[in-house]
């Protein structure tokens, strides 16, 4: 399989205002999510991906996002393994990014 491309929480901060604009897919459990997640993220937990992955756009980028990074990755490797083109893990996490001071909503 081939290696799921990566980025920074800086670059995905300039990505999220872009067009397309993507698809911010977070995988973290709920108490988390709502714990504080980057602004615009859609929470569908790992555990109900499978089931769940019809509401993931296939027209626009997928970046995955978890709290560290694990859990996005193994997602982004679902969701390539499932024909979706355009599909990047964000290194770190919402962790990574509550780090750098950007912003996160309640």
């Amino acid at each position: 399989m081939a290696a799921v491309p990566a980025i920074t929480v800086s670059e995905l901060r300039e990505r999220l205002g872009a067009e397309p604009r993507p698809f911010l897919l977070d995988v973290r459990e709920p108490w988390e999510f709502v714990a504080g997640h980057v602004p615009g993220a859609q929470l569908i937990p790992l555990g109900e991906l499978e089931r769940r992955v019809s509401q993931i756009p296939r027209d626009r980028p997928i970046f995955a996002i978890c709290h560290s990074g694990q859990r996005s990755l193994a997602a982004a490797n679902y969701l390539l393994a499932l024909g979706y083109r355009e599909v990047v893990n964000v290194d770190g996490g919402t962790a990574a990014w509550i780090e750098r001071g950007y912003p996160v909503d309640k």
